[in-house]
């Protein structure tokens, strides 16, 4: 993937951020573009969100984004009230934007309450909030299991955070929500190899 994909990826997420605050929608970026963040920069033509969307925001955020992307009102009605994913594509750039549904996913809200707030541009100036490093080794540990510990990629995100944030990490929220998510096995596995890496 080239870098000019890359860049496409965060200008997207930067201008869809900025509509989800016009909105007042609580959101974090989260995947990819958090893990580069905090630990090595990947390229990625995608961006995952996660956001408190309810069903009162629903037609002020399609009318919003309507003109720039494509969204199916259904798939999303469907997400709200599941509180699972739907997605919109960036017409013009082909940037896909998967938006997680907060609803009611004790983990999401504990994402949502930390998330920081990061420059990611000079000029214009721009800023958005994403994932912590901590939350982002635990959702991706979480994915890692799901998907049968079998994505290399995941798992080298981990680590690359795991790495670069070693004496930053609150290692007390780690073990607590890694014991919530069923993942204490995995994150004690990628903390030895990233101690050794």
């Amino acid at each position: 993937m080239t870098d000019d994909v890359f860049a496409d990826a965060m200008a997207i997420a930067v201008s869809f951020t900025q509509l989800l605050e016009r909105l007042d929608i609580p959101y974090l970026v989260g995947g990819s573009v958090a893990s580069s963040v905090h630990g090595e920069p990947r390229s990625t033509n995608d961006v995952d969100i996660v956001a408190d969307i309810r069903s009162e925001h629903l037609d002020a955020f399609v009318e919003a984004v309507s003109a720039d992307y494509y969204v199916s009102l259904l798939a999303a009605r469907q997400a709200i009230r599941s509180g699972t994913s739907f997605n919109v594509i960036h017409v013009a750039a082909a940037v896909k934007v998967d938006v997680f549904v907060a609803g009611d996913d004790e983990f999401n809200h504990e994402r949502l309450r930390q998330r920081q707030l990061i420059d990611v541009s000079d000029a214009p100036p721009a800023s958005m909030y994403v994932d912590t490093a901590e939350n982002s080794v635990l959702r991706k540990l979480e994915w890692f299991r799901r998907g049968g510990e079998a994505s290399d990629r995941q798992w080298r995100d981990v680590l690359a955070i795991l790495r670069l944030q070693r004496s930053s990490l609150d290692r007390r929220h780690l073990a607590m929500w890694a014991d919530r998510l069923g993942v204490s096995d995995l994150l004690e596995r990628a903390v030895g190899e990233a101690q050794r890496g």
